[in-house]
């Protein structure tokens, strides 16, 4: 054990409750379609960068392009559901960088047939404490896995 007193050690401990909270908080407003709120989690100059099949797409950067984005792709599905897994947090200060593992099941229509999408996802995230809150200020996303089946 470190020489950290007690009062440091809850600190850090409630610091990364409040960052777990954050990153689940993302996920269960994904799956309300709740993106007016979903934007506020992230600092206003947010990015978030999206890797699929190993390659980068553009990234989106403000609060405005993540709402039109996030609205944008879950208008594809009907049903949203987020597995949040494990999860591990470094904290540095105000700041911290956290990595979280989720599993994401879309269903929507495809061509007229119903169609569940699965997604497995790394998040890589760096977050900053700003006035007692903490946000993410940047978002890797990388969907390393894709499963694309019909629904019968």
């Amino acid at each position: 054990m470190d020489n950290k007193n007690i009062e440091q050690r809850l600190a850090a401990i409630e610091d990364k409750m409040a960052i777990k909270y954050v990153v689940d908080e993302f996920s269960n407003l994904a799956d309300t379609k709740e993106i007016d709120k979903q934007v506020l989690l992230f600092t206003t100059d947010g990015v978030v960068e999206s890797i699929s099949n190993g390659q980068p797409g553009s990234p989106l950067k403000g609060r405005d392009q993540l709402k039109q984005a996030f609205s944008g792709f879950l208008a594809n599905f009907h049903t949203v559901y987020h597995q949040n897994g494990q999860q591990t947090i470094t904290l540095q200060g105000d700041k911290a960088e956290a990595t979280s593992y989720c599993r994401v099941i879309l269903v929507g229509k495809q061509n007229d047939k119903e169609m569940k999408t699965t997604l497995y996802t790394i998040y890589k995230d760096s977050f900053v404490k700003k006035n007692g809150k903490w946000l993410i200020k940047h978002r890797t996303s990388n969907f390393v896995h894709r499963e694309v089946a019909e629904v019968q």
